[in-house]
């Protein structure tokens, strides 16, 4: 398979109260189109940044990146900006859909801003398929956590990104709802053919992934595949 992520010597440094904070460091790491992959680790251990880093919401401090065959840390804002509307889709743990807007129109947003020539009827479509049908005029207040989630993964794959990244999709939900996302994720993975790779604490989320990178106090400590049988969707 093709590798559609790179990351070589990858190194975040912030600014903290008197010192500087190392949140990466020297993470060098290939993820193959259509892959399954989730980043894990005990909290603080930079799994966030390092998902943002590849998806191109931000530039490390050292090192490069890659992303379907463009380097994102040679491009400017507005050129990483135009790459990630066409290569990727994120859904975060706080959904971030606008308040102001139905699940219809959330949806649609993304499709308008490319220029879509049908972006209501590609959004119903979507939306069909998260199982929200019947929700199409309900605004995010009007909606259960579950929902709005699911209204999210619709706006993230409208546009069938090559790759999604989800940042503790299922953190703020109850086991159910939580449950029904991770088998969505998982069935647009696999019929879309799009790359996923996620951040978790939860262990029944990381084991359907085929492959879990372990990060601990900003390292790359272990790049391990799934066991066959290990919970992998059929």
């Amino acid at each position: 398979m093709t590798v559609i992520i790179s990351a070589a010597s990858v190194s975040q440094i912030v600014a903290g109260p008197g010192e500087e904070l190392q949140i990466l460091q020297g993470i060098d790491v290939e993820i193959k189109a259509g892959d399954s992959v989730a980043i894990v680790g005990p909290s603080g251990a930079g799994k966030s940044t390092l998902l943002g880093l590849l998806a191109g919401l931000d530039v490390p401090t050292e090192g490069r990146i890659w992303l379907g065959g463009e380097e994102l840390t040679a491009l400017d804002e507005d050129r990483r900006a135009a790459l990630r509307a066409r290569l990727v889709g994120v859904v975060f743990q706080s959904f971030l859909l606008l308040p102001g807007l139905t699940a219809l129109e959330n949806v649609m947003l993304p499709l308008e801003l490319a220029g879509h020539r049908a972006p209501r009827r590609r959004a119903e479509e979507q939306l069909a398929r998260v199982g929200l049908a019947d929700r199409l005029g309900h605004t995010p207040r009007q909606l259960s956590g579950g929902e709005q989630q699911r209204v999210a993964i619709a706006r993230a794959f409208v546009t069938t990104p090559a790759v999604l990244f989800a940042d503790e999709p299922t953190g703020n939900l109850d086991s159910a709802a939580g449950e029904r996302i991770i088998d969505l994720l998982f069935a647009l993975n696999r019929d879309a053919g799009t790359t996923l790779v996620l951040v978790t604490h939860e262990p029944r989320l990381a084991r359907r992934c085929r492959r879990q990178l372990t990060l601990a106090a900003g390292r790359l400590v272990a790049d391990s595949d799934a066991d066959p049988g290990q919970g992998l969707p059929a």
